[in-house]
């Protein structure tokens, strides 16, 4: 067997609003990944490293007005930077295919644009945490707010107390997709919007359709 040098790394991301599918659609994804002989880290936002999930716990749990959307976008991007030293560059400077559930968009769309904390601010959070290491695709699964909600609900015991979101209704939720979308155009090289209703194998799909220019 030849030594040629391994495999680029892949680094995808998924972004959606609540209830959208997203663990579902990842799980599959990755074990179209595996099954080509690859290695799969799958991980999350905020979370994804010891230090991360410590973070998350105080940014997902509690009363929705817990934290104003500056905190809220430090905390994450607290998150993100132990994720990505400790996670995410780790895993595709040794060829891995890294699938994360959620990383920048989700604090443009959430605190900068939903929670009116402003766009540029979370740029300049982006150019310092994250610099050139925005993910080579992003999949956007979009859904309608009602919908998201009520698979979110339908899920509830299975998320416990990581509610706080959920927990501040659909207009906000309205701020988020229309959030996404707006992401999604400034973005279209990277970023590719998937219809998320029906059922998850006509979702999954259209998935592995967005993921095809990876050979899967």
């Amino acid at each position: 067997m030849s030594g040629g040098s391994p495999q680029p790394g892949i680094f995808i991301s998924f972004e959606g609003g609540d209830g959208s599918g997203k663990s579902t659609q990842i799980k599959r994804l990755a074990a179209v990944f595996e099954a080509a002989g690859r290695e799969v880290v799958v991980t999350r936002e905020p979370g994804g490293s010891p230090g991360a999930e410590t973070i998350r716990t105080l940014f997902v749990e509690g009363d929705a007005e817990r934290w104003s959307p500056l905190s809220e976008a430090l905390l994450v991007y607290a998150s993100r930077a132990d994720h990505l030293e400790r996670t995410i560059l780790p895993a595709l400077k040794r060829g891995a295919v890294v699938i994360t559930d959620r990383f920048a968009d989700s604090t443009m769309a959430y605190q900068g644009i939903a929670g009116a904390l402003g766009e540029e601010t979370v740029q300049k959070l982006h150019d310092i945490v994250v610099g050139g290491n925005d993910p080579d695709l992003t999949i956007i699964l979009d859904l309608a707010v009602a919908d998201g909600l009520q698979r979110a609900g339908a899920r509830g015991g299975a998320t416990g107390r990581e509610e706080r979101f959920e927990s501040k209704g659909a207009a906000y939720q309205e701020k988020v997709r229309a959030a996404y979308l707006d992401i999604a155009k400034a973005a279209p090289d990277r970023c590719i919007v998937v219809d998320a209703s029906g059922d998850a194998d006509a979702v999954f799909q259209r998935v592995r359709e967005a993921a095809g220019k990876f050979g899967v």
